[in-house]
Formats: C-alpha cells, structure tokens, sequence
C-alpha cells in the first residue's frame, strides 16, 4: 500500500514536471515570435533609404555628410555607445541629423542599430 502511494507520488510529480517544461517552452516560444530578430535585409534597405545620404554605404560618410562632419559609423567613439542611446539619436535627431521618430518604427530603429554594428567590422 504504502509502495503504491509513492509511486502515484512519483507519476504526478514526473507529469507535473513534463507540464511545466512543455509550458515554459511554449511561453518561451511566443516571446520569440513576439520579438523576432532584425532582419538585416530590411534594415540594409532602411538604411540605404535613410541614412546613406549623409552616413555613406559603408558609415564612413558620404561627400555631403563629410561637410556636415557626421560621425564615421564604424569608428570606436559611436561603435562603444549604448544601443540605447543610438536609438535615441536615430529617434530624436542630434545636431545636423533629423530625428526619425515620425518616419521610423521602434523596431525599425532598432534594426538600424543592429545594422550600425554591422558596420564596425567593415572598417
């Protein structure tokens, strides 16, 4: 009698712990489909569309963004700041550049950060 008890003991704790790995997985799942990664083709084409005029294709900058003394994207000085604060300029604007909070999704914005960290490799 008491060998059935532990075993029924065992069963639900076995069946409890398959039930919650099989929900966790599943919570964890949905975040990732809640929160998909860039796609880097679209951010590419952001970029191209918003950005290349004045930070050039490759970030170093272009001839017009040279006379406006933009920053090299590549360079350690913007590589080194927080992704939270280069979605800020990208959103707000700084100095010379437009904010884009008007034009921009957050998660476009945060697409063009993750592009901006493609770009220290290139140098």
């Amino acid at each position: 009698m008491m060998q059935d008890k532990i075993e029924r003991h065992v069963m639900f704790a076995s069946l409890f712990l398959l039930m919650l790995f099989v929900g966790l997985t599943l919570f964890v799942a949905s975040i990732a489909r809640a929160n998909p990664a860039p796609d880097s083709a679209d951010a590419s084409a952001t970029f191209s569309t918003k950005c290349v005029m004045c930070h050039g294709p490759d970030g170093a900058g272009s001839q017009v963004g040279k006379s406006l003394n933009v920053p090299d994207l590549r360079s350690p000085a913007v590589q080194k700041l927080a992704d939270a604060r280069l979605a800020q300029i990208i959103s707000d604007g700084q100095g010379g550049m437009p904010p884009f909070k008007s034009s921009l999704s957050e998660d476009q914005i945060h697409s063009l950060v993750a592009h901006v960290r493609t770009l220290r490799a290139k140098k």
